[in-house]
């Protein structure tokens, strides 16, 4: 009976690891298989994107889809408008967010978790509710024909803040003490210590903020008023209208150019962004 126990013990190891890796499979095909329906669909002529049953892969493999997108809109314009209120949103959580979440972690001052319980009850406050407010605020600073409205709303957010304070805890406090024996500022604290430690944390955080604001369709939808500064999302959703949802290829064409940024980024950080949500520190 003894000698059989350890043979008992690896067939089931071994039927746990199947299993494992069969749920492992399934569940990156659910969720990369969108992914691969949209990129061959716009490589796809209109015939064959609308017959039944459908294809796997292109019987006709044509890119004429991504030239009638590129020919309809101005892709370039629009680009660079979305390209430059998500960078501007980064830059800027990354200037107010860092030394936010740096005094919240480090320092004790008079009101610290009053301050706090307001940065927590902003993730319970829908943005919708923002809009009017906010577009009569730039309405009447006359902004609402510029980039503006779209990036400093987000200057600051709750989320980032969160995520860098519980990072910025992880980090020993013998380092900083050690650290201010030496007579390092504060600055050089967050700049050699801080920084270098939780930088998983704080790219996953404005990897999300990019990728929110980059996709970002109502807030630019109402805060807009001119094709000059309106983001690729609303010329994408432009585009539906103008075709009534029907003309598959070019919509997925469409889709594919939008989404193709924020994949390339998180396929290059994907492993900050796993790191980020593990402990840090030493012993």
């Amino acid at each position: 009976m003894k000698l059989h126990a350890p043979r008992t013990y690896r067939l089931r190891r071994r039927a746990l690891g199947l299993v494992s890796l069969l749920f492992k499979v399934a569940m990156v095909i659910f969720f990369l298989f969108p992914f691969y329906w949209m990129i061959t669909t716009a490589f796809k002529t209109y015939g064959e994107s609308i017959q039944f049953p459908p294809t796997l892969w292109p019987e006709t493999f044509t890119p004429e889809a991504f030239a009638d997108v590129w020919q309809r809109i101005d892709i370039p314009r629009y680009f660079k408008n979305s390209l430059l209120v998500a960078l501007g949103v980064v830059v800027l959580q990354a200037l107010f967010n860092i030394p936010a979440a740096y005094g919240f972690a480090r320092y004790e001052f008079k009101g610290k978790k009053w301050m706090w319980a307001l940065v927590m009850l902003a993730f319970m406050i829908p943005t919708q509710i923002t809009f009017v407010p906010v577009y009569i605020l730039f309405s009447k600073a006359k902004l609402l024909g510029t980039l503006w409205p779209q990036i400093l709303p987000f200057a600051a957010n709750a989320y980032g803040i969160f995520l860098m304070r519980q990072s910025f805890l992880q980090v020993p406090d013998e380092l900083v003490e050690a650290a201010r024996m030496d007579n390092a500022s504060e600055m050089r604290i967050l700049v050699r210590i801080m920084l270098p430690m939780c930088r998983s944390s704080i790219i996953t955080a404005e990897l999300f903020s990019f990728i929110s604001t980059w996709n970002s369709y109502f807030w630019p939808l109402v805060m807009t008023n001119s094709d000059k500064v309106r983001p690729l999302t609303l010329a994408m959703q432009r585009l539906q209208d103008a075709h009534q949802g029907l003309e598959w290829p070019v919509l997925m064409a469409a889709n594919s150019l939008l989404v193709l940024p924020v994949l390339l980024l998180f396929l290059l950080l994907s492993r900050q962004i796993l790191s980020s949500f593990g402990y840090r520190g030493i012993k």
